[in-house]
């Protein structure tokens, strides 16, 4: 599969294969046709004594001041210099190529004025490795994510920094390495650059990645803890979801089915006498949904946004330049903000079952240790998941509710979805951690159950997690446990489907 800049649609596996080199991209002559065109509508507008915002003025509060051809050139690196004012550490590099390439593929589409020369750099940084250094906090999310789009085409003018491994080095030795000129941007380029999501835009695709696994791992670790518990598989029938029909209620109901399929230790205790169990087993349809529901809200609007134009004023024709807000990141900043809610929510009800699993209900010993007294058992690693289920709550507060007014007032209410961005990737951080010592605490449960088998699909996962982890039989330091068991998490070492 080649995928065609500016012609084809992004999806969300679409752009991370381009981004791994698992899927080619280029752009194909009718991108090329498009680019061009844009650009020699831009070069007449520049040319005229018509003043039109930012392509022959000042910006923000100086669109007012029209500028002379011969400051055109000025202007443009002065924009990207004085914008490029991020602060903290920098994103993770598979970010800002994300940025790199989301970019190349809004300004292909032929509504940005910009050189084709430019975005054939673009091109060659990404086809190089050559990976621009993107400070984490800056943006206000509008006008677009300015100051990391600044950092991120700084070495474009010879400025900045680019990634050297773990290292960064000065984009000007870089280029002189790779036998790379500076560019010298003109009329209504800076402005195409800077003006957009992508920040906003690349955060959303790396939580989408990550969140996409930990929704299924959330219904295996949901299952092996029912499994653990001899619980219910009622709540999970066909016909109670079909009257209640929420897509993601319905997709979970059918998981936990596939995960408890032919499992002896489920069918011997069909008969027990217990009516229901608490809501952190019985209701993983309706939460695990829930949370189901809002991925899919973010991913689908997520998908709008890596096939927009995002910059601003929007190059209709010759003649024309509309100046609008389609670079304001409202759109995505309050589905992130719903998603990092949906997030939390996993980690607190897994939080919910471990607690559940140490209180020695239905033939499980307290503390999962049949040695109680002396050892502790596995009574102190839920304390983490509380930690770090509350700090979750934490960052759940949502940075699109608040507006702080910049530039002189031109630029009134702000989206703040950068920060919605980093927070649910944090948000994911922590559900990695709490899944994992739930796992273990799953796995430990299930010891207790034996002879018993499970299903075929929890007993492969059962031993991914023997494989680094043995049962605990007395106490033990359980932090290289705790380890090992992020570590499975991190690399998607379970079986989830």
């Amino acid at each position: 599969m080649t995928f065609r800049y500016g012609v084809d649609r992004l999806n969300l596996d679409v752009v991370n294969g381009i981004a791994n080199g698992s899927i080619k991209a280029e752009l194909c002559q009718e991108a090329l046709d498009k680019i061009n065109k844009s650009r020699s509508n831009v070069e007449k507008m520049a040319a005229s004594d018509k003043a039109v915002y930012g392509i022959n003025t000042g910006f923000g509060p100086l669109c007012d001041t029209q500028i002379s051809p011969e400051e055109t050139h000025l202007l443009q690196k002065n924009l990207l210099i004085t914008h490029a004012v991020g602060v903290g550490e920098a994103i993770a590099k598979p970010i800002s190529k994300l940025m790199l390439i989301t970019k190349v593929h809004a300004l292909s589409q032929g509504f940005s004025g910009i050189r084709l020369e430019v975005v054939e750099r673009m091109l060659k940084f990404i086809e190089l490795d050559l990976i621009p250094v993107v400070p984490e906090q800056g943006s206000v999310g509008a006008s677009g994510d300015l100051a990391p789009l600044s950092h991120l085409f700084l070495p474009l003018l010879g400025e900045g920094e680019f990634w050297h491994g773990e290292q960064t080095i000065p984009a000007a030795t870089a280029l002189q390495e790779h036998g790379l000129e500076p560019l010298e941007l003109q009329a209504k380029e800076g402005l195409a650059l800077i003006n957009g999501t992508q920040f906003i835009l690349s955060h959303a695709i790396t939580a989408l990645t990550k969140m996409r696994y930990l929704l299924d791992l959330a219904d295996l670790a949901g299952a092996m803890s029912i499994e653990g518990m001899q619980g219910s598989q009622s709540p999970f029938r066909e016909e109670l979801h079909q009257i209640r029909a929420f897509a993601g209620n319905i997709e979970v109901a059918a998981r936990m089915r596939r995960f408890f399929k032919d499992s002896q230790n489920m069918a011997d205790h069909e008969e027990c006498d217990r009516v229901q169990d608490p809501y952190s087993l019985r209701c993983i349809p309706q939460v695990h949904g829930a949370s189901r529901n809002a991925y899919n809200h973010l991913k689908e609007l997520a998908e709008i946004e890596m096939n927009s134009v995002t910059d601003n004023p929007i190059v209709i024709s010759s003649e024309e330049a509309i100046s609008g807000g389609s670079f304001h990141g409202q759109p995505l900043a309050m589905v992130l903000d719903y998603a990092s809610i949906a997030a939390a929510e996993l980690g607190n009800i897994s939080d919910r079952r471990c607690y559940l699993l140490l209180e020695g209900l239905h033939g499980l010993p307290r503390l999962l240790t049949t040695s109680g007294g002396l050892n502790s058992g596995m009574m102190i690693p839920q304390y983490t998941t509380a930690a770090l289920v509350t700090e979750n709550k934490s960052l759940c507060f949502p940075p699109s509710a608040d507006s702080v007014p910049t530039s002189m007032g031109q630029e009134d209410h702000v989206s703040m979805g950068s920060i919605s961005g980093r927070k649910l990737n944090q948000i994911l951080g922590n559900l990695e951690k709490i899944f994992a010592i739930e796992l273990m605490y799953a796995a430990q449960a299930i010891e207790f159950r034996r002879p018993n088998t499970c299903s075929s699909l929890i007993e492969e996962n059962f031993k991914v997690i023997r494989n680094k982890v043995a049962k605990l039989e007395e106490d033990r330091l359980l932090k290289p446990d705790i380890d090992a068991m992020i570590a499975l998490v991190k690399s998607q070492a379970f079986t989830v489907n």
